[in-house]
């Protein structure tokens, strides 16, 4: 089940469970649609995989299976140069 992070990696936006803005990678790497899109130009900094919008979970399902709250973010900030 995706964890559902609450914010992105680089810029610290908040990103809500139902976030249309919200980009991932296959290993739950979490970045906003300006930099997933824009500044990492769909790779994700962590892995080098490629970042796709998430997928929302249903609200009901929301109450049952809540989103993290654990909040990343990159000390080195974010850079189109994947690792």
């Amino acid at each position: 089940m995706l964890e559902l992070r609450p914010n992105c990696e680089c810029c610290g936006a908040i990103l809500s469970p139902s976030s249309a803005e919200a980009y991932i990678c296959s290993f739950e790497c979490t970045f906003c649609a300006q930099c997933g899109g824009g500044v990492l130009r769909g790779i994700c900094p962590n892995c080098g995989g490629q970042l796709l919008p998430r997928p929302a979970r249903p609200e009901a399902m929301l109450l049952k299976h809540p989103a993290s709250d654990k909040v990343i973010v990159r000390k080195e900030g974010c850079t189109a140069t994947a690792p």
